[in-house]
C-alpha cells in the first residue's frame, strides 16, 4: 500500500462514519418547541458537532486500523473474489 491509498482509505470511511453519525440524537426545533425566528421548524437545537467528530475519528481510525491490517494481511486477494474467473 502506498501512502496515497491510505490516506485516501482513512478520508473516505471517516467521511463515510460522519454521514452515519450527522442524524443520530438530532432533536428539532419543533420538537423541542423553541422555534428561533427565521429558521425551519426542522432546524436542530443542539447538533452536538464536537461530540460527534470526537467519535467518527475514533470509529473511523479503528475501522482505517482493521482494514489496513487485512489488506496489508493478503489472506483475500482479487483473485479469491473473482466468480466469473477473468483473472
Amino acid at each position: 500500500m502506498t501512502i496515497t491509498s491510505i490516506l485516501v482509505l482513512y478520508v473516505v470511511l471517516w467521511f463515510l462514519t460522519l454521514f452515519v453519525a450527522l442524524p443520530l440524537r438530532v432533536r428539532s426545533q419543533s420538537e423541542d418547541g423553541s422555534i428561533v425566528p427565521g429558521t425551519p421548524g426542522s432546524a436542530p437545537t443542539d447538533p452536538m458537532i464536537r461530540a460527534k467528530l470526537k467519535w467518527v475519528t475514533l470509529v473511523a481510525t479503528l475501522l482505517w486500523a482493521a482494514l489496513c491490517a487485512f489488506i496489508l494481511w493478503g489472506g483475500v486477494t482479487v483473485r479469491d473474489i473473482d466468480v466469473w474467473g477473468r483473472m
